[in-house]
């Protein structure tokens, strides 16, 4: 399996921006814009962009329909993974992940209270896999998206892919 194989998924998820997209305008978003051209500098080419409001049933509806129907081998879900009251990516998910990758979740707290301080404790970054799928979710912020990309995700995905896939491992460098 090689980057260019693999099909990816960015999906954005605001209910500031769907608006603007509603009213025939065309949203910012810089968090998206800079996952997927930290992708395709990896060498990946079939990503797909969507942007979605923050509703509990639009979020696990897509999941269901990109691993499903699309079979997207990745999906980054950037945004409500806060502790606001509209911020329920994670409670959309949960219950889809078959398996989950705490370390993931871990990891990415640990390297933003680097960054950020003790204000990493409001971060409910996840991921795990949803049949043949790895999904991400990210906080909005654009650092949050660099952070998670480029320190944890883009090193490993390669990695992940072949293993949730059962192809044999490449050899360690």
């Amino acid at each position: 399996m090689r980057p260019e194989e693999v099909k990816i998924a960015i999906v954005t998820i605001s209910d500031s921006r769907f608006a603007a997209m509603i009213r025939g305008e065309r949203p910012e978003d810089e968090s998206g814009d800079l996952a997927e051209s930290l992708f395709r500098r990896k060498g990946f080419k079939k990503i797909l962009r969507i942007l979605i409001p923050n509703e509990a049933l639009v979020i696990s509806g897509i999941v269901k329909f990109l691993a499903r129907r699309e079979e997207v081998d990745i999906m980054v879900l950037i945004g409500g993974t806060g502790i606001g009251p509209h911020d329920v990516t994670p409670e959309a998910i949960e219950g889809l992940l078959e398996k989950r990758l705490d370390g993931f979740g871990e990891l990415f707290r640990r390297l933003s209270y680097d960054e950020i301080g003790t204000r990493a404790i409001a971060s409910r970054a996840l991921a795990g896999t949803y049949l043949k799928s790895l999904v991400f979710c990210l906080p909005g912020s654009v650092k949050a998206v660099d952070l998670a990309l480029n320190r944890i995700i883009l090193p490993e995905i390669m990695h992940l892919l072949r293993v949730i896939r059962g192809l044999p491992h490449e050899a360690e460098h």
